[in-house]
């Protein structure tokens, strides 16, 4: 709780970020401060507090309490170069309060092809109502992005790596045509979060993460976040004043329990993922790994150059084989839950069809694929049981 910011480490910093003595007043965690009406000593104080800055100030619930501003103070301090946080009460919910403030109708959003399927239906469903349109494009389009920039072009959302595929983006070089031409950059950070790629650091505009994934890290809650650049905070912070989001401070507290710990998990999430698919390369009846870190990968020299590490989810391609064999593979697996999302401490796998997703940049695979979450187990009981699953898989594929 020094808030020296010389301590850079990120262990250190996911420990102390957030945790001001005025909001822990002497506990190690900020308590959970749980409110809809905030009481005034008189009118006069009442009128005084609606008159000024809300942020970081007691005035309804909706606007928080130090349970909420904890974590996402202790975010913001991840973000080098971040000017604040605002919570929400899911990834969706902070993908479309990022997109919601920035654009209006008349507008057109460029989305990558490979994002998060909820973003898609995002910018087909409530976007297109509102008379904004979305053009997609490939995510490994880099500088080209360019060429794709119409007269009422107004921001560029990024997904890196992309979600089911795993195509790397060349973020760099898409921030600098923005930049450039005065648009504004989104980006899903979910994957990496700010201790693999720093997106404000590295000149993105808005960067949200489903904080349900490795930020909460116990699959027990539902939270989001989006940290803004200087320049986007306040438009930000009055869009989700008016759609009226707000996160539950019982998830903001499981936010920060989980964000505590997140740097050895994110480090044993990465290190077990990379190990397991480095052994499902060289395994038969595998036909491609789509991890960021491994070079069959989309992007891959992109992840080397750009990011400090890789994290827990990537997917395969079956060598061959159908619809019954890949659910033979999966329902063989003990160990590899069978749900949605990632970023707990259990493993997880479900089959996907990223093609079915797609408009541009659609791929050839060897044979049907699957997701993998890579979670806390021991990495050498994983590899046994992914080793029965493929072992059901050939058997099934004759």
């Amino acid at each position: 709780m020094t808030g020296d910011d010389d301590y850079q480490g990120d262990g250190t910093r996911v420990v102390n970020a957030g945790r001001r003595r005025e909001w822990t007043q002497g506990i190690v965690n900020t308590p959970v401060w749980r409110a809809s009406t905030i009481l005034y000593d008189d009118v006069a104080h009442l009128r005084d507090s609606g008159g000024r800055d809300t942020h970081h100030r007691l005035f309804y619930g909706r606007r928080g309490t130090p349970t909420q501003w904890t974590l996402a103070d202790a975010l913001t301090q991840l973000e080098p170069g971040a000017e604040a946080t605002f919570l929400y009460p899911s990834g969706v919910a902070a993908i479309a309060a990022a997109l919601l403030s920035v654009l209006s109708p008349g507008d057109e959003l460029l989305l990558v092809d490979s994002a998060y399927d909820p973003t898609r239906n995002l910018a087909a469903g409530l976007l297109k109502r509102l008379g904004i349109t979305t053009r997609l494009y490939d995510p490994l389009i880099g500088a080209g992005i360019a060429d794709l920039i119409g007269e009422h072009t107004r921001a560029i959302f990024l997904e890196s790596p992309g979600s089911l595929s795993f195509e790397v983006q060349d973020i760099p070089a898409i921030v600098a045509v923005a930049k450039a031409r005065g648009l504004t950059t989104i980006l899903d950070n979910t994957w990496a979060t700010p201790l693999l790629f720093p997106a404000i650091a590295r000149g993105i505009d808005l960067s949200m993460m489903a904080c349900t994934k490795y930020v909460v890290g116990h699959s027990d809650a539902m939270l989001g976040s989006v940290t803004a650049a200087p320049s986007h905070w306040k438009a930000l912070r009055d869009t989700s004043f008016q759609l009226g989001q707000v996160a539950s401070p019982d998830d903001a507290w499981l936010g920060s329990r989980g964000l505590r710990t997140m740097a050895v998990r994110l480090k044993q999430h990465g290190e077990s993922a990379l190990r397991i698919a480095q052994w499902l390369a060289a395994q038969a009846g595998v036909g491609l790994v789509l991890h960021p870190a491994l070079p069959g990968c989309p992007g891959h020299a992109l992840f080397a150059r750009d990011f400090k590490g890789a994290a827990g989810l990537f997917a395969i391609a079956l060598d061959g084989g159908d619809e019954a064999s890949r659910a033979a593979f999966i329902d063989r697996l003990d160990l590899f839950g069978i749900g949605y999302s990632w970023g707990g401490f259990e493993s997880l796998a479900i089959p996907i069809d990223p093609n079915d997703h797609r408009s541009v940049g659609r791929r050839d695979y060897s044979g049907p694929l699957v997701r993998l979450q890579i979670g806390l187990e021991d990495a050498d009981d994983l590899i046994a049981d992914l080793d029965r699953g493929l072992a059901a898989f050939r058997a099934a594929k004759g």
